[in-house]
């Protein structure tokens, strides 16, 4: 689906990314973390076509990313950032039909896509007419996911998509995510800087430090096998995560909606879609 093959990137004389490989396959999320200036959002531009690298190679379903079919490219693959980065002055059905109609789709294509697209993520239909200062955070994030999916790619880049969401919020958003990725199979990758994130989405999580790749594997690699110094203190930095609440089984992880979410609300009651 995805290959990385030993690319690097420096602006100025700061080198970000040292030379790394990574292979995002077909169906499976792959969750980037690591502290902040590690290199993790950097990757995740460069997987879109938003930056080249300075050497080494990407490429997405066999073609290699180069300065001229980026663009083409990046039509492919859905992209999400923080807070959904929608265009103010659009409302939240012109913010998700932008590149569709950009690319000459249909009219009625494109009112029966948006349409489905807010049924899937639960965003009511009288939010399509509104503009994102009308809408809440939750709300605006939902509008960047259908703005990510409504040309169908099969790889979606996710960069820290519930940063700015409060902690409930934050939990109703990534069970309907996640649910989303399972039942369209999507190919996806996640940068989250939060453990307990990364172990909830992630078939692989891959964690990040001075632009290089430290570890890779299952949260529960990470937890009770660390490969080095900086792996036990980034995990000890996250205070709340618990070796005994990770599922060995991606069948267990993933088989109960909501079980082992990132703030671990036992109590939480599913409220409204915000």
């Amino acid at each position: 689906m995805l290959e990385l093959d030993q690319v690097t990137k420096s602006f100025g004389t700061q080198t970000v990314l040292y030379p790394t490989s990574l292979v995002v396959t077909e169906g499976t999320t792959t969750v980037l973390i690591g502290p902040s200036g590690c290199g993790k959002s950097t990757l995740l531009r460069m997987m879109i076509g938003l930056i080249l690298p300075d050497a080494g190679t990407i490429q997405f379903q066999g073609e290699t990313f180069t300065a001229a079919n980026q663009l083409a490219l990046r039509h492919r693959i859905g992209y999400v950032i923080q807070d959904g980065g929608l265009f103010p002055h659009l409302s939240a059905f012109d913010n998700v039909a932008l590149l569709a109609r950009h690319l000459g789709r249909e009219p009625s294509w494109v009112k029966s896509r948006v349409a489905e697209l807010a049924e899937l993520v639960r965003l009511p239909q009288s939010a399509l007419s509104r503009f994102p200062a009308q809408l809440s955070g939750g709300q605006r994030q939902r509008v960047g996911i259908m703005r990510a999916f409504v040309l169908d790619p099969p790889l979606i880049l996710l960069d820290e998509p519930m940063g700015a969401l409060d902690p409930l919020v934050r939990y109703d958003l990534q069970n309907d995510l996640r649910e989303i990725f399972r039942t369209l199979k999507k190919s996806v990758v996640l940068v989250t800087h939060d453990m307990g994130e990364a172990g909830f989405f992630g078939d692989e999580v891959i964690l990040l430090g001075s632009g290089r790749i430290m570890q890779r594997g299952t949260l529960n690699d990470l937890l009770k096998h660390p490969a080095d110094e900086f792996v036990t203190r980034f995990i000890q930095a996250q205070r709340w995560v618990q070796s005994d609440d990770v599922n060995t089984s991606k069948g267990r992880h993933r088989g109960h909606s909501g079980e082992h979410s990132t703030l671990q609300h036992d109590k939480h009651v599913t409220s409204k879609p915000n």
